[in-house]
């Protein structure tokens, strides 16, 4: 049984080492949420309440979560082109035509976007106490096993677009067209309280909402009421459990699926 996850830890250690290597990516995914969460949290501090926040909530602090699903969402951008990249080197038709499952590859490559993106988004989140927010041991391994869950969720979810890509154009076209629209509709930007029905309909449909909601809650946890009108901890991490595993299951298909061309 061992054997059978050394290529998905050797796919982890490769893709974790060769972002690791490529500063560009490193300085994309962790600097260009801090940019967004500085501009737009600072720009709309002054003239913006998040709708149904407890008082004395700003919207720099509210905004803070939100940034750091954002990290995990452009790891999982960035780790998962390197698939693309692979296919166009010749390196992925190697392994394919290894005696491996396709399911340990796409493990090893999940698992190697997770470790990534968690890793950012925990040191986003040591930005917690200058806000005001407290952490204790119990919100930090709560709040950090939701990232594991969500990280894992949206880098499954872009190894499903990668895998059907021959263009790393096409990649960052499609991953922007359904990866932001989820992220704006999951909370992090604008709660549903007070947007428009149509808005709060898509934002409950929207899986990544209740990843967003268990965050909030466990960053919270020493204060739930601080967390404002969210849905309840066990029910969203019931979602995003089964978000993951059906992104996770959709991928393995999809390379399942995939020719050596």
């Amino acid at each position: 049984m061992p054997s059978l996850f050394l290529p998905a830890f050797a796919l982890w250690r490769r893709e974790v080492l060769r972002f690791v290597r490529q500063r560009s990516r490193v300085t994309g995914a962790l600097a260009q949420p801090l940019v967004f969460w500085l501009l737009l949290g600072g720009g709309l501090n002054a003239s913006f309440r998040p709708a149904g926040a407890p008082p004395g909530t700003n919207y720099v602090a509210y905004f803070y979560p939100g940034t750091i699903v954002l990290v995990l969402l452009f790891t999982a951008i960035f780790s998962t082109i390197s698939t693309v990249e692979d296919r166009k080197e010749g390196f992925l038709q190697g392994v394919l035509v290894a005696p491996v499952p396709r399911w340990g590859i796409v493990l090893g490559q999940a698992l190697g976007g997770t470790t990534l993106a968690v890793v950012q988004g925990v040191l986003f989140m040591l930005l917690a106490p200058f806000l005001g927010i407290p952490l204790s041991v119990g919100s930090l391994l709560a709040t950090t096993a939701v990232m594991v869950i969500v990280s894992l969720a949206l880098t499954s979810l872009g190894l499903i677009i990668a895998w059907r890509m021959e263009s790393t154009q096409g990649f960052h076209a499609i991953m922007n067209l359904i990866l932001i629209p989820i992220w704006l509709l999951s909370g992090a930007f604008f709660p549903a309280t007070g947007a428009p029905a149509p808005l709060r309909w898509l934002m409950t449909l929207n899986p990544l909402t209740y990843g967003m909601a268990a965050l909030r809650r466990c960053l919270y946890l020493s204060n739930p009421a601080a967390a404002g009108p969210l849905p309840a901890l066990a029910p969203a991490l019931v979602i995003s459990v089964a978000f993951c595993v059906l992104c996770f299951l959709t991928a393995v298909r999809t390379a399942d699926r995939s020719t050596l061309a």
